[in-house]
């Protein structure tokens, strides 16, 4: 079992600017279509709630988008990223309040020599803007296989993100959610950041020691894991 504080060494935005995702400053869109695709549900959560992939080459490059049609809630996600995780993602807030969206790297991509960082992204009003999170995994080589290995989820007050530990284990890392929480550690010499009401680090167990924690969590959709058409692709992705 490795100890977590180590792994909370590196700073989890610069760790999701690296897969492409950051945490949205509009619910509007300016990107221009490049690709000639119709918009993919690759997740659903329920019936109003989903993230589409759009302006793809194929499943593993595009835009992911959050989309609230009840509340007319658009939010952009990131590229090439949440569209590439392998996991388990159960979003299971009955409120709709909280949401919790890893992400990964494309298959193919190449890491730079101390190898890529990977994360989630968070929202705590609904879905309207999200922040980065720890996804307590850094300097991979293969973080589109790796990514199989966890199981995300997001409950009424708390994250789980879980790692396979060995042939039957998980090693589980227990965040709080609360409204204004920020996921991210504090970097020696960083300014504070005013805007955030709390920071936290998570707490953290073996899933053997504690083999009910994601009893009853269902994502309501069922759904729980990211799925893509990989037979649709773009007529004009020659040119």
């Amino acid at each position: 079992m490795i100890a977590y504080r180590h792994i909370l060494g590196v700073l989890a935005m610069a760790a999701f600017l690296t897969t492409g995702c950051a945490n949205p400053s509009s619910n509007r869109s300016d990107e221009v279509s490049s690709f000639d695709v119709p918009p993919q549900v690759i997740y659903r959560i329920d019936d109003h709630r989903f993230i589409t992939l759009e302006n793809y080459r194929d499943c593993r490059h595009g835009t992911t988008y959050y989309n609230d049609v009840r509340q007319g809630i658009r939010t952009k996600l990131g590229t090439d990223s949440v569209e590439n995780y392998q996991g388990r993602l159960i979003n299971a807030d009955p409120t709709g309040r909280n949401i919790v969206i890893p992400s990964s790297e494309p298959p193919r991509r190449s890491c730079p020599d101390r190898g890529c960082n990977i994360a989630f992204i968070y929202s705590t009003d609904e879905g309207r803007s999200f922040r980065s999170g720890d996804y307590y995994i850094r300097n991979t080589w293969k973080p589109f296989l790796d990514s199989a290995n966890y199981i995300v989820a997001a409950t009424t007050d708390r994250i789980y993100i879980a790692r396979k530990w060995g042939s039957d284990d998980y090693y589980v890392v227990q965040y709080p959610l609360a409204p204004g929480i920020d996921l991210r550690p504090y970097r020696h010499g960083e300014p504070p950041r005013p805007e955030v009401k709390t920071t936290v680090r998570g707490e953290t167990f073996s899933a053997s020691r504690r083999p009910n924690y994601l009893d009853g969590l269902r994502t309501p959709s069922g759904q729980e894991y990211v799925s893509c058409d990989d037979s649709i692709r773009p007529a004009n992705a020659s040119k």
